[in-house]
């Protein structure tokens, strides 16, 4: 009903004059990405006298950075992007904001406040759901294995505190090691079969990605490990992560929003001269085999 709402909100507006909404982004490289693109451009689709553009950074923080200071200097409307480098992007905000031209902050932020809005579920308390969740099912004792996002960006260290500050309060549940798969199947399935071949002992999965839990499970399948004596988590809830919860595969997920449709009616309402909230909350849930067909996958 809440997307419905925006949906209608976002065909209501209209401009003569033609507004430019340019989306930087960091990769297209995975599918939540490219669905965060999409969802936005869709969303906008309708709308008399706005046009969308968007650039894939391929995850180089350079060529992001290079990307937004390019939409700057073509004077467009209204900014958005899903910064790599929380740092370095901090920079070129700042120009965005003496350009006058707002910036709309969608899953990551930036080390200030120069920005219009910032559009998130919030990372932290995933991290401690997914702590509480992995130490219930193993009874407050075994070793955890953490397959982590793109470490610095804002939802891999809200995502890896939260976890790690409650899993503190369980002194018989350890974290064994921690390796960087930035939220890819490939990756994730490099890490995790490099674990098993050096020996490594552990009784869950902590995957900051569904991509990774996914790749973290072919990758204990194609080593002769059952992935349904291991607990594994991931975040995102897509459509391949409902069947490996249901197969019992995969134990938990967290809901985790895109932004794109938020983040058109954000830029519709700047558009529009209205005042927009400096942060937007997007709702996450914990989806388990209890609820897994109570909660629609964001794709």
């Amino acid at each position: 009903m809440k997307l419905l709402v925006i949906l209608i909100m976002i065909v209501s507006f209209g401009f003569a004059k033609e507004k430019v909404v340019a989306f930087a982004q960091d990769t297209m490289g995975n599918d939540w990405r490219v669905a965060q693109v999409k969802q936005m451009e869709e969303a906008l689709s309708g709308v008399d006298g706005v046009k969308f553009i968007y650039k894939d950074a391929g995850g180089n923080t350079a060529l992001q950075i290079s990307h937004i200071e390019e939409f700057i200097s073509q004077k467009v409307d209204v900014i958005v992007t899903s910064p790599r480098d929380p740092q370095l992007t901090t920079l070129v905000a700042k120009k965005a904001k003496d350009a006058g031209i707002p910036l709309i902050l969608i899953s990551r932020g930036i080390d200030s406040d120069d920005y219009a809005t910032f559009i998130r579920p919030e990372n932290y308390d995933i991290g401690v759901s997914a702590a509480e969740f992995i130490a219930k099912e193993l009874n407050g004792k075994g070793k955890v294995f953490i397959l982590q996002h793109i470490p610095t960006t804002t939802p891999a260290i809200g995502r890896t505190n939260g976890f790690l500050d409650t899993i503190k309060k369980y002194p018989n549940i350890k974290v064994v090691d921690m390796k960087v798969a930035d939220s890819l199947r490939s990756k994730a399935i490099i890490e995790t079969e490099e674990a098993i071949k050096r020996g490594l002992k552990f009784d869950a999965i902590y995957a900051q990605s569904d991509s990774m839990a996914i790749g973290a499970i072919m990758a204990l399948e194609s080593n002769g490990i059952d992935p349904k004596k291991i607990v594994i988590t991931g975040i995102d809830y897509i459509s391949t992560a409902k069947e490996l919860i249901k197969e019992g595969k995969l134990r938990a997920s967290y809901l985790y929003p895109t932004g794109g449709k938020e983040g058109a009616k954000a830029a519709l309402d700047i558009l529009a001269g209205k005042k927009v909230p400096k942060d937007i909350i997007i709702e996450s849930t914990e989806v388990t085999k209890e609820n897994v067909d109570k909660v629609k996958p964001i794709f």
